[in-house]
């Protein structure tokens, strides 16, 4: 019963870290890269459709992504897209790709991005130990009916402690990977 809680919370939680470290991804860095745009929502006849899904992805340069549509018809929904995100580029067509440029990171944007990873490896922290705090929960509502003994719980928790610890150490250094990233000149 414990082993069965236990790996149920370490599987939630290294989906949590998995979570946290994509969330990184998309933290634009003096790097162009496809993880800046793939997740952008497109109007897409209707429906809204993730730009990975319509467009294939190029960095010719440090600076510059080429957003290739499958669908020419789909290229003013992703210039839209673009346009309307909150990536700060101005997307430029010629009607078969669009080409955005990265300007580099000014001192004052990069500290913002350093906040948001702060944030967003916060929020990863908190998801962790909530998954910690409903599997203790159900340990100790499994050592109330009867199921396991006293012992077997202080064991279990102390393990739950251990894999927590873990997960929360690979959420700081990817965290601090990022901030190192950011911050690189």
């Amino acid at each position: 019963m414990t082993e069965e809680t236990l790996l149920e919370a370490i599987d939630k939680m290294e989906k949590a870290v998995h979570h946290v470290q994509t969330q990184f991804t998309t933290v634009r860095t003096g790097r162009a890269t496809p993880a800046l745009v793939e997740r952008l929502l497109v109007d897409y006849y209707g429906s809204p459709v993730p730009v990975q899904q319509l467009a294939g992805f190029q960095v010719p340069e440090p600076r510059q992504l080429v957003v290739k549509p499958h669908d020419r018809g789909s290229l003013p929904a992703i210039e839209k897209a673009i346009r309307d995100s909150d990536l700060g580029v101005n997307p430029s067509s010629d009607g078969v790709v669009i080409r955005l440029n990265f300007p580099p990171l000014t001192e004052e944007r990069r500290k913002e991005y350093v906040k948001i990873v702060k944030h967003m490896a916060e929020e990863g922290r908190v998801a962790v130990r909530n998954i910690r705090r409903d599997a203790r929960k159900h340990l100790e509502a499994s050592e109330k009916a009867g199921e396991i003994s006293a012992d077997d719980l202080e064991r279990a928790e102390k393990e739950l402690e251990k894999i927590t610890h873990e997960h929360v150490d690979h959420i700081d250094k990817a965290a601090a990977r990022k901030e190192h990233e950011l911050l690189e000149v």
